[in-house]
């Protein structure tokens, strides 16, 4: 049985506050937000060392919401109905205490963070972050933090649990999302932006408007999320990325396109790789929400697959150069192609490399002769579906990379209209059979071969 529940109201002041329009990578997730219709959390659940105390935690709240201006960002809606950032310099915020009584802590600590996640968030008066401490017998045991993607994306998050680690007190960038949306207002803002609107224009009018072939909705729930780990991926990944010179990310990428394509008989494939931003100058290191979906087209028809990887690159690099842009601009610019065109031209189709800046696989000694162990074939990796439901996916298909030691860990997310589930299983094990023959013999492999449906 629970016990009490209690809130400390935490203090906090910080520099920089203001009101400006949103920055772009606010913009495009709070159309997200709009769109799934709940806060967009990340986060979960935390064990606390043993003698942490609630003073601690809440020195560590008030840290954060004094240092990093999106944690104290809410927004202000103008007379047409657009969000605004607004950043307030100084305020409170409450820690919640929840006693666990005779439960479970770490069932209570889970039990809140789904309270949480599954509680609406009014972005006008609360702060993006929620935070609480379970404590059992007189002793915290839990932290649970769910902080919306409207504040902070996975590298920031990163960042941020680095700095507050180590208490760091030095100078924050200075570009923080007020920064940055007066930069985009700036005439090299409007520059930057107009070169990806010619980029995403010409994509937009020369490739096909369809993306998979018509689906017999058969398969219910319509949406479906599937996991995927291959340990014999991983050697075949990096001897491929050590042979061509380049990331596992471009070959992992590549090997995306080149199994879709052969499922979906659709080419070439258009593909939006998640494109962090913090290469960008005075980005790096800033707290905030940058990611947005880039675009780039991949020809994967008649090649050998190194050939795929080297196009893969030089696609990625444009994709790279134009990921920075006005979502709501480029919005405006998809409804007027589709208007001219006669179709929307569908490129709900994502792959997100969350495995960070290096996104270098680590093949141990017990991996390295993975595919030529007695000559044995590697054994298969293993799949399943995790999750359905009914309610909308933003996208038709959306592959996740993870970090997980010893394996190439895929996650995906797939709409059954567009694909059915036979298919998306197909997929990552396509991507599978692709890298071990790849790995083997780069010029044997059959590239992009299309489907008889």
């Amino acid at each position: 049985m629970t016990g009490s529940v209690e809130r400390i109201a935490v203090e906090f002041a910080g520099d920089g506050a203001g009101e400006d329009a949103l920055s772009w990578g606010q913009s495009e997730n709070w159309s997200t937000i709009v769109a799934i219709g709940n806060w967009f959390p990340l986060g979960g659940v935390k064990p606390l060392d043993p003698g942490t105390t609630v003073e601690d935690i809440a020195a560590e709240l008030s840290y954060l919401m004094g240092r990093y201006q999106p944690m104290r960002t809410r927004l202000r809606f103008d007379a047409d109905g657009r969000p605004r950032q607004l950043v307030s310099g100084s305020g409170q915020i409450d820690l919640e205490i929840v006693d666990a009584g005779d439960a479970d802590p770490g069932a209570v600590a889970e039990a809140l963070s789904e309270r949480y996640r599954t509680t609406d968030l009014d972005f006008t008066a609360e702060w993006p972050v929620r935070m609480g401490v379970v404590r059992h017998q007189g002793e915290p045991t839990h932290l649970v933090v769910l902080m919306s993607h409207l504040a902070v994306d996975g590298t920031g998050a990163l960042i941020m649990m680095s700095e507050v680690a180590a208490a760091t007190d030095s100078p924050v960038p200075e570009l923080q999302p007020l920064a940055q949306a007066r930069w985009q207002q700036s005439a090299a803002g409007r520059r930057q932006n107009d070169a990806a609107l010619r980029y995403h224009e010409g994509i937009l009018r020369s490739v096909d408007p369809r993306r998979y072939q018509p689906q017999q909705p058969t398969d219910q729930p319509r949406y479906w999320q599937g996991e995927f780990d291959s340990p014999a991926m991983l050697p075949a990944v990096q001897a491929i990325a050590d042979r061509t010179g380049l990331g596992s990310s471009t070959v992992l990428l590549s090997l995306f396109a080149t199994s879709l394509a052969g499922i979906t008989g659709i080419h070439p494939v258009v593909l939006r790789p998640i494109v962090g931003n913090r290469f960008r100058p005075g980005l790096s290191g800033v707290v905030c929400t940058l990611a947005q979906a880039g675009l780039c087209v991949l020809d994967v028809v008649g090649d050998s697959f190194d050939d795929v990887v080297q196009q893969a690159q030089r696609s990625l690099m444009r994709a790279y150069k134009h990921g920075y842009f006005d979502p709501a601009a480029v919005a405006d610019l998809r409804e007027r192609v589709a208007e001219e065109r006669g179709a929307a031209v569908d490129t709900a189709c994502f792959f997100n490399d969350r495995r960070g800046a290096a996104q270098q696989m680590d093949v141990g000694p017990d991996r390295q002769g993975a595919l030529s162990l007695d000559g044995a074939a590697p054994r298969p990796g293993t799949f399943r579906w995790v999750l359905s439901q009914d309610s909308p996916s933003l996208e038709s298909l959306f592959l996740q990379v993870d970090d997980v030691p010893d394996t190439v860990h895929l996650t995906f997310v797939m709409d059954s209209h567009c694909l059915s589930l036979a298919d998306g299983q197909a997929l990552v094990r396509g991507m599978e059979s692709a890298a071990l023959a790849a790995a083997a013999d780069p010029s044997g492999i059959a590239v992009g071969a299309v489907s008889d449906r």
